[in-house]
């Protein structure tokens, strides 16, 4: 039979206008997907796209939140500056390459941040290190091993760190952990002595107002917002991926090694950045367990002295005139770069690792 008379006895059927049922177009095929399919924005007589009054609206919002964010750090930046600059003008000693910190008396200046910058990024990084692997273990803990009944509540239980203030940790710190961890700071002391990190320090490691301390302390402080953050960007490795790798035989360390991992660890580095600008900051613990000295520093755990923080904030009192604010106020401005620059290091990471993958 040929195609002309099956044609004549089985007749394709005839959309509108005569087309066949499988030339219509689209938007006229209720059964096609993209009859669905949004309508395309309206436009004027002359084509160009009519922007509707909320639209309008929502962007210079979003436009104008965004500037003036930006134009707030520049204004902060600016302000430490411009009250900077007549105290380190006055400054009888370097600023950055000097440790002593004398700003009482105007007319005679001299401070410098070198024991400063050390004792911040000592404790700072020490916490972080300490901090990072166990925020990664409970992360993974929480969204991959524990039960689901279990898990809640104990995320919260991590959560509520957070909201333990500063001065309780300090105290907590200086009153109950430092006696608590001395029997490690003196081994650590006698046995990896030769290590510089762990050779002895310009205060007594029994004392406990160490940076070794310190350390710990800002560990735990920033343990939930690490762990927190990592939680979130772990639980959303796509389910697919997941049921993948263990379709293909993977077990649980497997699965979370070529899929959880790679997936989460952009956030887990970013998790990692914010809870490293919240030790830099911190002030009323470590003014409470570091021990106040006037030697300089020997570049060990078991040092003393004080961060550019808990320097400001324990100089609060002696803001007696410009010059003496001003120094403080120099101090105040190393710590906003040295935040902003590790900042914008860890969005570089971040994005490197996010084309890598």
């Amino acid at each position: 039979m040929s195609d002309s008379q099956l044609t004549d006895r089985f007749p394709r059927p005839e959309g509108a206008g005569g087309r066949p049922a499988h030339a219509r177009h689209p938007q006229e095929d209720p059964i096609s997907p993209a009859a669905h399919h949004r309508p395309a924005p309206p436009t004027g007589q002359s084509g160009a796209t009519v922007r509707r009054p909320g639209d309008q609206i929502f962007r210079g919002i979003a436009v104008g939140s965004g500037v003036f964010i930006v134009a707030l750090i520049a204004a902060v930046a600016l302000f430490l500056v411009l009250q900077a600059i007549p105290s380190l003008a006055a400054n009888k000693s370097s600023f950055l390459f000097s440790g002593g910190w004398s700003a009482q008396d105007p007319k005679n200046l001299n401070f410098g941040i070198l024991d400063l910058l050390w004792v911040t990024v000592a404790s700072s990084l020490f916490a972080l290190v300490l901090a990072m692997p166990v925020a990664l273990g409970i992360a993974l803990f929480l969204t991959h091993y524990a039960p689901k009944r279990f898990s809640r509540p104990f995320a919260y239980i991590v959560d509520l760190l957070a909201a333990v203030p500063s001065i309780v940790f300090g105290l907590w710190g200086i009153r109950v952990l430092a006696p608590q961890i001395k029997g490690v700071a003196e081994w650590l002391n006698t046995n990896l002595g030769w290590f510089p990190l762990f050779s002895t320090g310009n205060v007594s490691v029994t004392g406990g107002g160490t940076v070794f301390t310190a350390g710990i302390v800002l560990a735990i402080m920033i343990l939930p917002i690490i762990t927190a953050v990592s939680r979130e960007v772990f639980d959303r490795t796509p389910t697919t991926q997941i049921e993948g790798a263990l379709a293909l035989g993977a077990t649980k360390w497997e699965v979370i090694r070529t899929t959880v991992l790679p997936f989460g660890k952009a956030g887990y580095v970013s998790a990692s950045m914010l809870g490293l600008g919240r030790a830099l900051g911190e002030t009323i613990a470590l003014m409470l367990i570091l021990s106040a000295t006037a030697a300089g520093p020997k570049y060990s755990l078991f040092d003393g002295g004080a961060t550019l923080a808990s320097r400001i904030g324990s100089g609060s009192g002696e803001f007696s005139g410009p010059l003496t604010t001003g120094a403080y106020i120099a101090a105040g401005l190393v710590l906003f770069i040295l935040t902003f620059v590790i900042n914008a290091l860890a969005r570089y990471v971040v994005a490197g690792k996010k084309e890598y993958a």
